[in-house]
This record gives C-alpha cells, sequence and structure tokens, in this order.
C-alpha cells in the first residue's frame, strides 16, 4: 500500500519565469511586507501570459506568489472591468457608456458595432477576431465618445471612424 503525500500541489508553476520577473519588478515597488500591493499588476502579466484571461487556477498562482488569500486576488480579478474570466477575441474592445459618452452618442457606437460584428456586447466573434466589451467609464470623458482597444484609446468617435479601425483590426 502506497501512501500519497498530503502536500497541496503549488500553482505557481503557472507563473511563466517571465512573468515572476515582471511581478517581481512590481513587487520592489512597495514595502516588502505589502508585496500584496501588486495584486492588480500581477493579474495583468498573468492575463497576458494566458492569451487574454484569467482562470481559477491562475489567480490561486498570484495569491500563493503574492502570499495573499484566494479570495482577496478574486475580489480584485472581479472587480475591475480590465480583467477577464473567459477567453477574448485578439481585439477586445472596451466601450464606454457611461454619462459623457452616452451623451455624446454612444448608444450609436454601440448598435454600429453589434451591427458590423454580428454580435451583441459581452460577445465575441464567431472567428475569434474581435470581442465587444461594455465598460463603466475610460476616463476620457472630454473626448467622448471613446473606446479602448489593447492599450490604444480611440477619441471622439464617429460611425466613420468606427469603420475605419474595424478595417484597420487583422
Amino acid at each position: 500500500m502506497s501512501t500519497q503525500s498530503c502536500n497541496k500541489p503549488s500553482k505557481l508553476d503557472l507563473i511563466n519565469q517571465a512573468s515572476r520577473e515582471d511581478i517581481d519588478r512590481w513587487i520592489a515597488k512597495y514595502p516588502a511586507e505589502q508585496k500584496q500591493s501588486a495584486c492588480m499588476s500581477a493579474l495583468r502579466i498573468v492575463q497576458d501570459q494566458n492569451g487574454g484571461f484569467l482562470t481559477d487556477d491562475l489567480m490561486d498562482a498570484v495569491a500563493e506568489y503574492l502570499e495573499m488569500p484566494a479570495i482577496a486576488v478574486y475580489e480584485v480579478a472581479t472587480f475591475y472591468s480590465m480583467y477577464e474570466m473567459k477567453p477574448v477575441g485578439r481585439h477586445k474592445i472596451c466601450v464606454c457608456t457611461n454619462i459623457s459618452c452616452m451623451l455624446c452618442a454612444s448608444d450609436e457606437i454601440v448598435n454600429h458595432l453589434e451591427s458590423r460584428l454580428g454580435i451583441k456586447m459581452g460577445e465575441t466573434t464567431p472567428d475569434g477576431r474581435i470581442t465587444l466589451k461594455e465598460v463603466e467609464c475610460l476616463g476620457a470623458c472630454v473626448d467622448a465618445p471613446v473606446i479602448q482597444i489593447g492599450d490604444t484609446y480611440h477619441e471622439k468617435l464617429t460611425l466613420t471612424k468606427i469603420d475605419k479601425i474595424l478595417s484597420s483590426l487583422t
């Protein structure tokens, strides 16, 4: 009869070396006893490493790496709209529908995007190219209406500008 180890396996192996080094650069910005302050950056890093979305195992690995309760990591990941809990398209179009954008016709932008792409908010095109996501605020109210694709903001949108943006996405 064999005995099994009672030790719980580590999920740290899910975080690759390049991601660990990047997370460590963020940890170094905080006092040693406050490494959990790097949680948001660590989640972004492992999300990028995983092709744009988080899994429970990856969030558990972040919690273990930062020596914090997993529930605290889950709270951060589910609170902020920049984190994804399921796969997304190669291009994630975040559409601001908050008051400033709404007053500048973001509803027309949403309708146009949905019509052109054949999907609704929260969905991904069948070819996996584009995901549409409604976000609360992108903080660029003066240039409303606004969308974000990757790290790029597209401001003062018109339907013509949207068509040009969509045509540029591969």
